[in-house]
């Protein structure tokens, strides 16, 4: 398992396919801020609540100069299914090798429902306009997670 990003640390710089299978990367958002959300899989309850939750708040976000990016491990054609089925319209993409989920300490050892297993570890991190980590936040919930980072960046509705 990598280690956990702090904030002052540099991203890791990632390309990866959307649900379109077109690359998107890190570096494409630069000059702006990014909120990079890594999250266990498509389709299911609380990824779903969450991507809806940035979803519902994405202009909101985007006016105060934020982009949202969620990374899975799932495929490009699963992200497709989930943003039709669901109407998101932040950006998902695709890790199904797990290299940037490791990158960002997303992927690894934690808890679920008290036994110690491997997988992706619910994260967000906040990064500014030059690629550095303002915000690192690991083993966030899914539900009501959206409303605290508005609260935390001071982002009124």
């Amino acid at each position: 398992m990598s280690d956990r990003l702090q904030p002052g640390d540099t991203a890791p710089a990632f390309t990866l396919s959307d649900a379109d299978g077109n690359e998107v990367s890190l570096a494409d958002h630069k000059g702006r801020k990014v909120i990079v959300y890594f999250y266990p899989a498509a389709l299911t309850p609380g990824c779903t609540k969450q991507a809806c939750d940035f979803t519902d708040n994405l202009d909101v976000l985007a006016g105060a100069g934020y982009d949202v990016i969620g990374i899975s491990p799932d495929k490009p054609e699963k992200l497709a299914k989930f943003r039709e089925k669901e109407h998101l319209k932040v950006t998902l993409l695709a890790d199904p090798d797990r290299t940037v989920l490791t990158e960002y300490g997303a992927f690894g050892e934690k808890k679920l429902y008290g036994k110690t297993v491997t997988g992706v570890i619910r994260s967000t991190f906040v990064v500014d306009e030059d690629g550095k980590v303002e915000r690192a936040l690991y083993n966030v919930k899914a539900t009501g997670h959206v409303a605290k980072i508005l609260k935390d960046l001071s982002i009124s509705i």
